[in-house]
């Protein structure tokens, strides 16, 4: 099982690097109108947050450390900051649906949210990999979240 969740970790980690791509893309999309971010909100809206709950139900499967569930289920609430951003952004568009300055600043944070959301990923996935092909040294190892067995002990 742990091997499933590693793949599943991994199809996360593609997932949240195709939506930097598909960013680009709509970024780029001349004319720019509704749908030039349509594939990007599909994969943010459903893909990420399913393949991120999927990989969390493998996780808890494969027994793996508590901290690392929950690391693997926080690309969903990340998703949601997301959402939110966009939408306090959109509160101070001016009368005409135009962008601000504090509307661009908040914005702003959606592409710094993105990168933490693939960091996560990326962690989730080294993370995984190591679980799979490496049993924890001991049991406390495998209790404290130390998957790769680098527990550090206080003199």
């Amino acid at each position: 099982m742990r091997k499933v969740y590693a793949v599943f970790a991994g199809l996360l980690l593609a997932a949240a690097v195709v939506q930097m791509y598909l960013a680009a893309v709509g970024a780029f999309d001349k004319p720019q109108d509704d749908s030039s971010f349509a594939a990007h909100s599909m994969n943010g809206m459903l893909v990420i947050p399913v393949l991120s709950l999927v990989a969390t139900a493998a996780a808890a499967a494969a027994r793996a450390p508590g901290r690392l569930i929950g690391l693997t289920a926080l690309p969903v609430g990340l998703v949601v900051v997301q959402s939110l951003i966009v939408a306090l952004g959109g509160v101070f568009e001016d009368a005409a649906g135009n962008t601000t300055p504090l509307s661009l600043a908040i914005l702003g944070l959606h592409a710094l949210n993105g990168m933490a959301v693939m960091g996560v990923c990326g962690m989730v996935f080294g993370r995984a990999r190591r679980l799979a092909w490496t049993a924890p040294a001991s049991k406390e190892d495998a209790v404290s979240g130390h998957v790769d067995g680098s527990a550090v002990r206080a003199s």
